[in-house]
């Protein structure tokens, strides 16, 4: 006798809901263990590595260090003036950071007339506790090498290497999040910090590589237009260009533009009258 006409139906259903249940169970056999790599230690450290923004808190210049050279400085040493750019890196790592500072020096040639060591210093810290004497006079040298010998990176751009609580306080408090990975390296982000000739920070400029122009306003803007060789070119630059937050670099302002246009064109006109209205009488 054949079986219910009623009957097939559900057991065609209970055969597909059993099927898909086990596709679905083969499907995390599969799919779970590539997702648990995913998301697996390294990934954490990474997530932990960024930077929160802190414009104008003031850098702890009080902070002991140790240069190239072995010798104990604080930090305050290097704010005599001018703007700082300050760099947090570490001397073994064996790929972004040496990209970086051969970027640094190429760019440095495009400034426009700001000169390294005279309108302002670059100071490169350490973010490793271990780091040591040998390894920061190497960078040294090598930057020297590729600044062509002048000015010393000594003065000028200074390698320090400190303790894990100074390293700590410093990133803490221009908001730079790193994490090491592994056993000897770190992850930090690709960011450089204008400060102040003060010790505040005055803006934040990411990328392995930034624009000469990008570079040179945020020097300017951060010495409030007191460095290069005309202060008054400065700060109509500062007045027609405008930093972007979104798209984190300086755009130019066409309504400002304008405005400086229209005065140029003006006075020149009343230079002119001037000129015409002398020789009449």
């Amino acid at each position: 006798m054949g079986e219910p006409a009623a009957a097939r139906p559900a057991a065609r259903r209970s055969g597909s809901t059993a099927g898909a249940l086990f596709l679905g169970a083969l499907l995390s056999a599969l799919l779970l263990p590539s997702l648990a790599r995913a998301h697996g230690p390294q990934d954490l450290v990474l997530a932990q590595v960024g930077v929160d923004e802190k414009l104008g808190a003031r850098l702890p210049t009080e902070l002991p260090f140790l240069d190239q050279s072995g010798e104990r400085v604080q930090l305050s040493r290097y704010f005599t003036g001018g703007p700082v750019i300050l760099t947090l890196n570490y001397y073994a790592c064996p790929t972004l950071c040496p990209l970086v500072f051969g970027n640094m020096v190429r760019t440095l040639g495009k400034l426009g007339g700001l000169a390294l060591g005279r309108d302002f210093r670059i100071v490169t810290v350490s973010i490793d506790p271990a780091e040591t004497q040998a390894r920061s006079a190497d960078k040294s040298a090598r930057t020297y090498a590729m600044l062509g010998g002048t000015p010393a990176p000594g003065t000028a751009w200074p390698f320090l290497r400190g303790s894990r609580s100074s390293i700590e306080r410093l990133a803490q408090s221009v908001g730079v999040r790193y994490s090491r990975v592994g056993s000897g390296d770190f992850a930090h982000p690709n960011v450089i910090i204008i400060v102040t000739p003060d010790g505040r920070v005055s803006r934040y400029l990411y990328g392995l590589e930034q624009a000469p122009q990008d570079l040179k306003l945020a020097l300017i803007e951060a010495s409030g237009g007191r460095i290069g060789s005309s202060q008054l070119i400065n700060k109509a630059l500062l007045y027609c260009f405008h930093y972007d937050p979104v798209g984190k670099k300086y755009v130019l302002l066409a309504s400002r533009v304008m405005t400086v246009a229209m005065l140029g064109i003006l006075m020149l006109t009343l230079g002119l009258l001037a000129v015409l209205w002398r020789r009449e009488t």
